[in-house]
């Protein structure tokens, strides 16, 4: 199984001299990011993580030193030698770096994948670079690829695509407040690219299965909540999207092969719930000098990839699966969920333990235990008026005539 951690905001500051939040107060005297650092630490020895991915607002707006900062907020996984990716959230740039030179940053560092734009709108097209190049909004947009092992059939083939976007920080029109949102330049950057993977797909008509990362979520966090039934997890606090909808989930379901998208931003949500066949999910917040909540641990979510395989040689992504961590003393594991099963060929809800049930299964069995409790009753009704003689009661009321005792006054009928 290939796993993928996410970190979701750390809000690095300065070390030891900063101070954490929402906690037990003999918790706080002696917590600072040394904490978050703990946590990260642990996580990664428990989960092994073939990738990491951090959602945003990695250090905090009070940090005194941008690139200080950043240098130890990522040591944990770069210490660990783990590939990791990287987008910014809307905090990110308020110490002292600009929003671009703390994306450039965070390109250069060891082991990192992040990059500032991959591929242009121009590669994408098919066109030569120009002068005036056609611009995607923000800094951070690209996509990652998981291939097949080296030497294996699939080694050229990716078995599992990731997409990362800058969702900005705050809205740059004055007649609308809030954060900014997922702009038109970058879902055309996402439509061409899922088209081009999708040409590329072993099997052209079922797209490489991919997963989407960034930091305020997307509008629609807040309709999976109208089914419960179809999320697991907390919500603790408002979800804090952008006031406009620029339609990024609808050129997700037209693009057909983003299974889940993966947010922060929100620290005390980390549910995750299924709408119109997309997993819409939190990673909870990771960082302990950002607000919390008291008794509720921080907490990061990981997602498993099943690789189906043919002696050994993966062909294709089977399985998508996703649980959380906690920073308690067992680092707890809470919340299993499959996202998505290549077998059925559909989205899927629920405990990874637990077994899947079509809607038409669903109907059928429900159908088959009405009419078992039909007849059941029947059946057992029948041995009542045996038993009581209600069938010589029935012959003997036959005579009694129908007529009411209480003639009806027409005067008060219903038909005022």
């Amino acid at each position: 199984m290939v796993l993928r951690v996410q970190i979701a905001d750390m809000h690095y500051g300065n070390g030891v001299k900063t101070p954490c939040r929402d906690l037990e107060a003999k918790e706080l005297r002696t917590c600072s990011d040394r904490n978050t650092t703990l946590f990260v630490q642990r996580l990664l020895a428990a989960e092994k993580p073939d990738l990491v991915v951090f959602t945003g607002d990695n250090i905090d707006f009070d940090a005194s030193n941008a690139t200080g900062s950043m240098d130890e907020a990522f040591k944990p996984v770069i210490d660990a030698k783990i590939p990791w990716a990287a987008v910014l959230g809307n905090h990110d740039h308020e110490s002292n770096l600009p929003r671009e030179d703390v994306m450039k940053y965070l390109t250069k560092m060891d082991y990192s994948l992040s990059q500032l734009l991959n591929p242009s709108v121009e590669a994408l097209l098919g066109q030569e670079a120009s002068q005036t190049p056609i611009q995607v909004n923000g800094v951070g947009n690209y996509y990652l690829q998981v291939f097949g092992p080296a030497g294996s059939d699939s080694a050229n083939t990716s078995l599992l695509n990731l997409y990362f976007l800058d969702t900005g920080e705050y809205s740059k029109f004055s007649r609308v407040g809030g954060y900014d949102w997922i702009r038109a330049s970058q879902i055309l950057w996402y439509q061409l690219l899922a088209a081009k993977l999708r040409g590329s797909a072993p099997e052209a008509s079922t797209p490489t299965p991919a997963l989407a990362y960034f930091h305020i979520p997307i509008p629609e966090y807040e309709s999976v909540l109208k089914d419960s039934s179809m999320v697991l997890g907390d919500k603790h606090e408002a979800v804090l999207s952008p006031l406009l909808n620029s339609g990024f989930f609808t050129a997700l379901l037209q693009g057909g092969d983003v299974r889940a998208t993966f947010a922060g931003h929100d620290h005390t949500n980390d549910y995750c719930g299924e709408l119109m066949g997309i997993h819409l999910c939190y990673g909870g917040g990771v960082g302990y000098h950002a607000y919390g909540k008291v008794g509720w641990p921080r907490r990061a979510r990981v997602v498993g990839a099943s690789l189906r395989s043919k002696k050994g040689v993966a062909k294709t992504t089977q399985e998508l699966v996703t649980w959380k961590r906690l920073d308690d003393s067992k680092m707890s594991k809470i919340d299993p969920q499959v996202l998505w099963d290549t077998n059925a060929r559909r989205w899927t809800f629920g405990m990874k333990t637990g077994a899947v049930m079509s809607p038409l299964l669903l109907i059928l069995l429900t159908l088959v235990i009405t009419a078992c409790s039909s007849c059941l009753f029947n059946t057992l009704y029948a041995k009542y008026r045996r038993k009581v003689g209600i069938d010589e009661y029935s012959r003997v009321t036959e005579d009694i005539p129908l007529e009411s005792n209480y003639p009806i006054d027409s005067d008060n009928s219903d038909d005022d």
